[in-house]
């Protein structure tokens, strides 16, 4: 069964763009709840035990489709979470994951954007560590993809 997915709601050359221009991270903090309310409606059928994250705090699913594009795997990710904060998480790794090979995707370090946004900072270790969980997640779907095209 195909996912339902926006390809994505907001670039994540804006996203940065926006981050850059918030000083207050009061300010930074809305808007990743922004978008995390831009996210397109997480289907109740994919809210699965295959597709929750682990190590998450929240209540995290992530759900990948694979297509094959000129031999290569390209994903697309679908996700939503039960926190606002982590809703917004998903939707920057949405931004800047979905839609990429599966090479790119193995090859991109979303925790330096991460870091970049000054997430890291602001965020409890516990939202830290999901965002990791879920980078592990989106690049270990993303190698599977891989080993199957070979």
């Amino acid at each position: 069964m195909p996912l339902e997915t926006a390809s994505r709601p907001t670039p994540i050359e804006d996203i940065t763009e926006n981050f850059s221009l918030l000083e207050e991270w009061d300010d930074r903090y809305r808007y990743v709840i922004e978008l995390g309310r831009e996210l397109p409606a997480f289907p109740e059928a994919q809210r699965t035990d295959a597709n929750k994250v682990q190590g998450c705090v929240s209540q995290v699913w992530l759900a990948t489709t694979v297509e094959h594009r000129n031999g290569r795997p390209l994903l697309t990710f679908a996700g939503d979470s039960d926190a606002h904060i982590v809703r917004g998480l998903v939707a920057i790794l949405i931004a800047l994951l979905s839609g990429r090979s599966a090479a790119e995707i193995t090859g991109e370090n979303p925790l330096a954007l991460f870091e970049r946004l000054g997430l890291g900072e602001h965020l409890t270790p516990q939202r830290s560590n999901g965002f990791r969980s879920m980078v592990v997640r989106m690049r270990a779907d993303a190698a599977a993809a891989l080993a199957e095209a070979v």
